[in-house]
């Protein structure tokens, strides 16, 4: 069972680069779409299986966080370079700064023995949820050519930069208090 939640992890690693390629270079938008929600599917599925059947490992614990910025560094290339919107590009911008900086404060908690300070919360998994809507958003606006879906889905995304700064503000205060 592990090697299969394992699996289910690089899965997610896998479908990033996949999903680019067809949006970017077929404009399969559906099938972009498809594959992303697949994807999607893999972050819940690969936690839950690995909790229900107690096989959680030191490499899933890594792989599982790379695995999520990596589909979502594609995911937002993708949708910088389709929709060439600045906007769009700003937003991604400060999402995936997010992104490194927590990595970063997860290493450092880690080295201190802190890593409780960084620990996943509600509102993390929030964000990340509405990251996926918006990113999902997107793909369906590309595919049926509907330019209020896409502008619906630069307003989630700009939500999912909204919880995502909060839980950065939250993280970094939570591990210098215990500094």
């Amino acid at each position: 069972m592990k090697n299969i939640v394992l699996g289910i992890t690089l899965s997610r690693v896998l479908l990033g680069p996949i999903i680019f390629i067809f949006v970017l270079f077929f404009e399969m938008y559906l099938t972009g779409l498809l594959l992303f929600f697949l994807a999607a599917i893999t972050d819940y599925l690969d936690g839950k299986l690995a909790r229900t059947y107690a096989v959680t490992s030191a490499l899933g614990a890594v792989l599982d966080p790379i695995a999520d910025k990596l589909l979502l560094i594609f995911a937002l290339l993708t949708l910088v370079l389709v929709t060439s919107d600045p906007i769009v590009g700003l937003l991604s911008s400060f999402m995936l700064a997010r992104e490194v900086w927590i990595a970063g404060l997860r290493e450092f908690a880690s080295m201190e023995g802190k890593s409780n300070a960084t620990k996943v919360t509600l509102l993390a998994k929030s964000k990340t949820f509405t990251q996926f809507v918006a990113i999902a958003m997107f793909y369906f606006g590309f595919y049926a050519d509907q330019a209020l879906i896409i502008f619906l889905a630069k307003f989630v995304l700009l939500v999912a930069l909204l919880l995502g700064l909060q839980t950065a503000l939250t993280y970094t205060q939570n591990v210098f208090k215990q500094s």
